[in-house]
């Protein structure tokens, strides 16, 4: 048996970053490598957009809908972000942690600040930097889902999200992708061996020393 293989409790793994600056693509790429990693699928009152998918890039629901859950308990944090509501449900991330296994956050500052509050043993918090102020907007240019006073409105906000990057465990400056997938990778990894998430190692440290 390995380090890896060792139970552990699971991990909650929080990407933030200014609109732009690449946390979704980081993601995606996470997602795809890592089978033992689930995206924590929030729910939001934002309109869809041409491009998603309900049930796999958001729960869209209704304002109502949304209050509701808030109001019995069923949201980890909830946060409002450029005028519309999101929320982690609940009962899917309890029941991962349980299981050993990851999951994965696509959320803001505001949103990190809570889970981490409820939660800070299980989190590893990671803030994604653009390389800079013109290349953030040039990105969201060459996204074109945004009307131009949206892309207006995300730069805005993305001077207060900036200043929260010290709130965060680790920072990654997103200038080459596949480096900076690599160093959230690396930071994945490392976290999965601390020795507090793994909750078989003094059994399997007792077997060791029994042999001897």
């Amino acid at each position: 048996m390995t380090a890896r293989q060792l139970p552990r409790r699971g991990l909650l793994v929080i990407l933030s970053s200014p609109s732009g600056a690449g946390k979704s693509t980081l993601s995606r790429l996470l997602l795809d490598k890592d089978r033992n990693l689930s995206l924590s699928i929030s729910v939001t009152t934002r309109a869809k957009r041409p491009s998603e998918v309900d049930g796999v890039h958001y729960h869209f629901v209704t304002m109502r809908e949304f209050e509701r859950m808030r109001e019995r308990g069923e949201l980890l944090e909830w946060a409002e972000v450029h005028g519309n509501c999101y929320g982690t449900p609940r009962d899917p991330v309890e029941t991962a942690l349980s299981d050993g296994r990851d999951v994965l956050f696509d959320i803001d500052w505001q949103g990190a600040e809570q889970i981490n509050g409820a939660m800070p043993d299980d989190v590893v918090s990671i803030f994604v930097l653009p390389p800079s102020g013109p290349e953030l907007h040039a990105r969201l240019v060459r996204r074109a889902e945004d009307n131009e006073a949206t892309i207006l409105r995300r730069l805005t906000n993305a001077r207060e999200e900036l200043v929260h990057f010290s709130d965060y465990d680790y920072v990654v400056v997103n200038d080459e992708l596949e480096t900076a997938l690599a160093g959230v990778t690396a930071i994945l990894n490392a976290e999965r061996l601390r020795r507090r998430r793994m909750t078989g190692v003094e059994a399997f440290v007792d077997g060791i020393v029994a042999a001897l």
